[in-house]
């Protein structure tokens, strides 16, 4: 390929034209996803944390309390005052809260996100630079641009981990400089972004002892992150919730633990406690974790596979991933397989640095043989390896696409073959031009219940709720009850047909419109393709209540479903 045999004083520019590459089709993609009602629940979230945050109400999230344990096991109902860093300790997102001031939107935290990736990219190219020349390094940048961890992450809703590989890059960069006092801040703002930031951070520890560059800062390192994730996770996230222990750890390592909850020590002791589990866990399932490990080494042409730093760094937040249960854990186009990304690309930086030396000592005849496995791969210079890099660039790129990850492609390639499942741009636009119109009648500090896709458009309140739920405590300390209530179905139907989650969610959301509707409680006030607008105490409109009875007997087959 062209972009593996330009010129040396060419890699620059084409290192920029392709972050810029990245940042567009990125940026026009996850917006496109916003604005056609593909982003999700997190998304929402963020935006609601965010929004909150603007007006002194940081880290409270309505959205995050009815997925808080007081919900989801004691039945209470959510609270707008719950505090979101008992579920996931974020401080770090505190930085944007100015930029997010200046632009309050959902879609700034997208353009956020893809700006953090995109410029973690450009200082890859730096920390690369240190030791590569300069078309090694811009090819390594190519395959961070096209790593379907780092592309999938990317088209998904806005997530915590977006810092990860900015953080981490510019921390190894500190380093290499030797610029001890940015990289003690970089190790700070690492450990800030979630509280099992320290998995990463530990690994550079780990690789600072190993390695015996710098054994004492490894360990002050390890020390710090290790005792950092210890003393939150056990001592101050329980402050704000009994998430962490009764939630999270059991959805996630309840498999090493007794009881119905657990802190992070017990899990570890139950881990250590039972190595037979612990070993099984590990690698199972076998080809599922085989499969996950290519994907992420793909872009980087297998390299990281038998690069000791890329196993040293990123071995910790993989043995994160394989010791969690889950189908997500494995999933490499969402947030947790970012965290895995910038191990495996130092690991090939310095990879590449020994191999460019121990080519020069062979061409120089100081050396006649090499280390294993380092004999199987053949020489940066080789015309043969950079084609071989290049089939695996374009096959990585290939591999994204067609995941459709994040459904960001639904408008090209079909979600389901068999059933088809597919849903084009014409008519998703023909959707959303018709909901709009719903959305538009639903004054900006309203209380609102909303379906899954609606929540992130709407999540810039105080009061908001995923649907079929739709009361909670407000800040008086008061049970009420929402003042609207919109349920876009749409979607839903469409994809019932082929995914079990989509018709399960329509069989728990039509039963409550109709329970809402005929107690008289909610008047059905607007009713457009599939979509639903109820208020609070309003007299139904008749051409919507004859619209919804219509759509009701098109979904009677779907609801009777097993």
């Amino acid at each position: 390929m062209v972009f593996l045999n330009w010129k040396k004083n060419e890699s620059l520019r084409v290192v920029v034209q392709v972050a810029i590459a990245f940042f567009v089709l990125c940026l026009l993609l996850t917006l496109h996803r916003y604005y056609s009602f593909y982003a999700t629940y997190d998304q929402g979230i963020f935006n609601q944390v965010f929004w909150n945050g603007t007006r002194g109400h940081f880290f409270e999230s309505s959205l995050s309390s009815a997925l808080s344990t007081n919900v989801v096991h004691q039945n209470q109902i959510p609270d707008v005052s719950y505090h979101r860093l008992g579920q996931h300790f974020t401080p770090s997102l505190m930085l944007w809260l100015p930029i997010y001031s200046l632009f309050p939107s959902p879609v700034t935290l997208t353009v956020l996100q893809v700006t953090l990736i995109t410029v973690a990219g450009l200082v890859l190219y730096a920390l690369a630079r240190h030791y590569l020349e300069p078309r090694l390094s811009a090819t390594i940048v190519v395959s961070y641009y096209a790593a379907n961890a780092v592309i999938g992450p990317t088209l998904g809703n806005f997530h915590d981990s977006c810092q990860t590989p900015l953080y981490i890059f510019s921390l190894l960069l500190a380093m290499e400089k030797r610029t001890w006092p940015l990289f003690g801040i970089l190790a700070t703002l690492m450990l800030a972004v979630r509280e099992d930031g320290g998995v990463v951070l530990f690994g550079v520890g780990v690789y600072l002892i190993l390695s015996r560059r710098y054994p004492l800062t490894g360990l002050a390192v390890c020390i710090l992150s290790f005792g950092y994730m210890i003393l939150l996770t056990n001592l101050i996230m329980p402050l704000f919730s009994a998430d962490i222990s009764q939630r999270f750890m059991m959805e996630r390592f309840g498999q090493y633990a007794d009881g119905d909850e657990a802190s992070t020590l017990e899990i570890i002791w139950g881990m250590a406690s039972n190595p037979g589990r612990l070993i099984e866990q590990l690698f199972t399932p076998f080809f599922g974790k085989i499969k996950y490990l290519l994907g992420q080494w793909l872009p980087l042409a297998l390299v990281p596979a038998v690069a000791p730093a890329s196993w040293t760094i990123a071995g910790f937040p993989l043995l994160k991933l394989f010791l969690a249960k889950g189908e997500s854990v494995l999933a490499i186009n969402i947030r947790y397989a970012m965290t895995v990304v910038p191990g495996l690309f130092y690991g090939a930086i310095l990879w590449w640095a020994d191999r460019q030396q121990e080519e020069d000592q062979i061409r120089s005849g100081k050396k006649t043989s090499l280390r294993f496995p380092n004999a199987m791969f053949p020489f940066p210079s080789s015309a043969k390896f950079r084609r071989f890099w290049a089939f695996c660039i374009c096959l990585s790129l290939f591999f994204t696409f067609t995941s459709n990850p994040n459904r960001t492609f639904s408008f090209i390639l079909p979600d389901a073959i068999e059933p088809w499942v597919q849903v084009p741009l014409i008519r998703q636009w023909q959707h959303v031009s018709q909901v709009r119109p719903l959305l538009a009648e639903i004054p900006a500090d309203a209380s609102v219940a909303a379906t899954n896709t609606i929540v992130p458009i709407l999540s810039s309140r105080r009061e908001i709720l995923r649907f079929p739920m739709f009361e909670l405590r407000n800040d008086a300390g008061k049970a009420v009850k929402m003042e609207y209530v919109i349920a876009d179905m749409w979607q839903l139907q469409q994809y019932q047909a082929a995914f079990r989650r989509e018709r399960g969610q329509l069989q728990e959301i039509v039963p409550q419109i109709d329970r809402l509707s005929k107690s008289g409680e909610y008047g059905i006030v607007g009713f457009e393709d599939g979509a639903i607008l109820m208020r609070k105490g309003a007299v139904s409109d008749s051409a919507s209540v004859a619209a919804w009875a219509s759509f009701r007997r098109e979904l009677e087959p779907i609801l009777k479903q097993g």
